[in-house]
């Protein structure tokens, strides 16, 4: 399968794979007895918190219970763990009904992260904890350090708006792009425009999570 290539482990349970991308919407409508990954997702969302925990606590011995909760929040919110997957490619080997997917199903937060969660649910069971956490630590490679807390005040946008005023001497642009999905769980779509002409997409539940999201991709150039 081509998505084992991706990800920093080898399954020997291909099943555990398959189950981890297969959405509930497709076994809805098919008469087949594939399981979908609820209760994968369920697991792996459980493994995650430890490793993710385990991690922080390891390279942050100075930090408080609450500096922990904080980072460990950055790193396993619906967003981050969407964008993960999508750098994954789970979006493009996930097993949809026709109906979810006609919903835009494909590229929604939560359904990706989910995914996300299963894969490392079907780690665990294929490999064990250790297996699961050296995945953990590959995948998060390079986002440890950026869930450190800043400074009260000093949002993603706002430390963007000062990193380009400094080197162009102008500010970042936002525009909304896109919006779908039901008003339950209504996702935005906005791009950042950069002084240099560069340019970021991000997604978020509101517009101004997409905002900071696509800002903080951006500072990550020029960190």
């Amino acid at each position: 399968m081509q998505l084992q290539r991706g990800i920093p482990y080898d399954f020997g349970q291909v099943k555990l794979l398959e189950t981890a991308l297969t959405h509930s919407s497709f076994v809805n409508e098919n008469t087949d007895e594939r399981d979908h990954n609820e209760r994968l997702e369920f697991l792996g969302d459980a493994v995650l918190e430890i490793c993710v925990s385990d991690e922080l606590f390891q390279r942050f011995p100075d930090a408080r219970e609450g500096t922990l909760t904080a980072m460990r929040s950055r790193l396993v919110n619906q967003e981050h763990l969407a964008e993960l997957a999508r750098h994954l490619g789970l979006d493009n080997c996930l097993l949809l009904g026709k109906g979810e997917e006609g919903q835009g199903g494909r590229s929604r937060a939560s359904i990706l992260s989910d995914t996300f969660e299963a894969l490392l649910g079907a780690v665990f069971l294929d490999g064990g904890f250790e297996a699961a956490r050296a995945a953990v630590r590959a995948l998060f490679a390079g986002h440890w350090e950026k869930a450190e807390p800043r400074p009260k005040g000093r949002d993603n946008k706002s430390l963007l708006q000062e990193v380009t005023q400094r080197l162009f001497k102008a500010q970042p642009l936002y525009t909304l792009v896109g919006s779908g999905g039901p008003e339950h769980a209504k996702e935005f779509t906005v791009q950042l425009e950069l002084p240099d002409g560069k340019s970021f997409t991000a997604t978020g539940s509101s517009i101004k999570r997409a905002e900071q999201t696509a800002a903080l991709a951006a500072l990550q150039q020029y960190s």
